[in-house]
């Protein structure tokens, strides 16, 4: 019989990944803050010349700008959704990983905080705000936030995760 006290302190290690989600959100929904006062739309501030630049895009399409949606209310509520079936997907792996898999649970926290971010964008704005312009010569990286960023490393450690070999679960 599983003790409750045991069961009671992982989900307590558990909720510390949750903080690293709400950092993700807060530097996200900051970041995106600071851009949209300081930097006017359309406009690119050059970093480092020739690779890196600041600037202020509006995205209504899904990372990286792929799919615009335009600001048709069904293409918005459909990525809305699309982003709540996401979250959705990702609260339920997270609850059920065991609180000792501390890469695959910050794997899940940062999507997490991610995808979060981005649709707050989308609910209160229609648009996600995108600020960092990665580019050599005349090759541009579609513009991307600090969402974008935690949300494709989070894939990324998902790959990792997938791809390690795991111990047999003892019962």
């Amino acid at each position: 019989m599983p003790d409750p006290l045991d069961a009671a302190a992982a989900r307590r290690r558990k909720a510390r990944y949750l903080l690293l989600s709400l950092l993700i959100l807060v530097a996200d929904q900051w970041t995106k803050w600071l851009i949209e006062i300081h930097v006017p739309l359309h406009v690119a501030e050059p970093i480092v010349p020739g690779f890196l630049n600041l600037t202020h895009v509006r995205n209504t399409g899904v990372a990286f700008g792929m799919f615009p949606a335009g600001s048709h209310l069904p293409s918005l509520l459909g990525l809305v959704g699309m982003s709540l079936l996401a979250m959705g997907v990702v609260a339920y792996y997270f609850l059920r990983t065991p609180a000792e898999d501390r890469g695959l649970l910050v794997a899940l926290a940062l999507v997490l905080g991610g995808a979060v971010g981005n649709l707050i964008d989308r609910l209160f704005a229609g648009a996600v705000t995108d600020f960092v312009d990665a580019y050599v010569g005349l090759h541009h990286w579609p513009a991307f936030n600090v969402a974008d960023s935690a949300i494709t490393i989070g894939l990324c450690l998902l790959a990792i995760d997938a791809l390690r070999p795991h111990r047999a679960a003892t019962t």
